[in-house]
């Protein structure tokens, strides 16, 4: 097991009102602080989904444990084979190499906190989602860039059965 030493010596104060945001409704991304403003530490987003919306689909992270919790709402969360629902105040923590997943709930909202540790710079991988969305770049342009945000995508029968 490997310790993480984050390199930063003050706080970190991001204000909602500043934070950047990219997408828009249905799907929604708060971007506080990434992995350069917390050492390595961490990176933590907030998204927010309406109406049943997906957020992100299956994946795995080679190296980073992901965390989610519920700020509000109700969400889907595929945990490995299982998929999960979680209500507001429910927490639900993924260890690498685990597939996950994660969506508004159907007829539902989700306002959900990600934090994703150590660190990984992921504010850039949220604008190329964003460009992906507004039809800049294909979406096949994510597999060039799995190594680079640790996000390695994959199939799911769970997943896909649920949603």
């Amino acid at each position: 097991m490997s310790l993480i030493v984050p390199d930063f010596d003050e706080s970190v104060i991001v204000r909602s009102v500043e934070a950047e945001v990219v997408g828009r409704a249905p799907t929604s991304i708060q971007l506080l602080a990434d992995s350069n403003a917390t050492g390595g530490a961490l990176s933590t987003q907030r998204v927010t989904l309406s109406d049943g919306a997906d957020g992100a689909r299956p994946h795995h992270h080679g190296n980073s444990v992901e965390m989610f919790y519920l700020l509000d709402g109700t969400a889907q969360l595929l945990s490995g084979d299982q998929v999960v629902t979680a209500e507001r105040g429910d927490l639900v923590i993924v260890p690498p190499g685990l597939p996950h997943a994660f969506a508004a709930a159907p007829e539902s909202d989700a306002d959900i906190l990600i934090v994703i540790t150590p660190g990984v710079e992921r504010f850039e991988y949220f604008r190329h989602l964003e460009r992906i969305a507004y039809g800049k770049v294909p979406p096949e342009s994510l597999l060039d860039v799995q190594e680079l945000y640790d996000t390695y995508f994959l199939q799911s029968a769970a997943w896909d059965g649920r949603r």
